[in-house]
């Protein structure tokens, strides 16, 4: 048998088409999970903008993606030119958030799933990735660094400072510092014993501070 031989009319003729109650069937669970998936984004959202598009770009690319292994399935020949026609797709969104791309692929492999019929596993395998997600993202905040921005007028009110510091906190390490005349400005990596910050306004008061600013740390510092 040849190569051609595999495309005859005898054999596309044999093609099933999916049922319009399969259809209607995985795009109503594909949307059900799809929106499981935006809330668990929005619960878990831990940016600074969120942006409600990305949480309905997670419902829709659900559903598209059901669609198209749904038409992939069905049809060996539409199945080939769709993987030439999305090979030359790009996607120059940038993605800023490292969770977000766990997100989109949860989406791409949900309907992928849920196309091929394996409904148990879409359904429990987003149900646990929800809850894994919800327990391990919305950790207690204590646990997060925060960045202290402290200026002193001179060394000896930082070495008092930097002491205080290390009383009311888990663990303290300097992060960069700036030295002039009259003014010495420290950023400092900070993790809390606990949620009270009240440290920071006693730490503002004391002699020789003109200034001490708390801030979340999310990794991306800039000089």
């Amino acid at each position: 048998m040849t190569f051609q031989d595999i495309f005859k009319s005898s054999f596309l003729e044999n093609i099933t088409s999916v049922s319009i109650l399969d259809m209607v069937i995985a795009l109503v669970l594909a949307f059900g999970i799809g929106m499981f998936i935006f809330l668990v984004y929005k619960k878990t959202f831990s940016g600074v903008m969120y942006s409600s598009s990305f949480g309905v770009t997670l419902v829709a690319l659900t559903m598209i993606t059901t669609v198209v292994i749904l038409a992939v399935t069905s049809n060996v020949v539409l199945s080939l030119g769709m993987v030439g026609a999305l090979s030359i797709v790009r996607f120059r969104t940038a993605i800023k958030e490292p969770l977000d791309i766990a997100f989109l692929f949860w989406s791409i492999a949900a309907g992928i799933v849920l196309a091929a019929g394996m409904i148990p596993l879409a359904v429990i395998g987003s149900v646990i990735i929800g809850v894994i997600l919800l327990v391990f993202v919305n950790k207690k905040s204590h646990v997060h660094p925060y960045i202290v921005v402290l200026q002193c007028e001179d060394h000896e009110s930082e070495l008092d400072a930097k002491e205080f510091l290390d009383k009311q906190v888990d663990r303290c390490i300097v992060k960069s510092k700036t030295a002039q005349k009259g003014l010495v400005e420290l950023n400092l990596e900070i993790r809390l014993k606990d949620d009270n910050t009240d440290f920071i306004n006693e730490l503002a008061e004391m002699d020789g501070v003109t200034s001490a600013v708390l801030v979340s740390y999310n990794g991306d510092y800039m000089n």
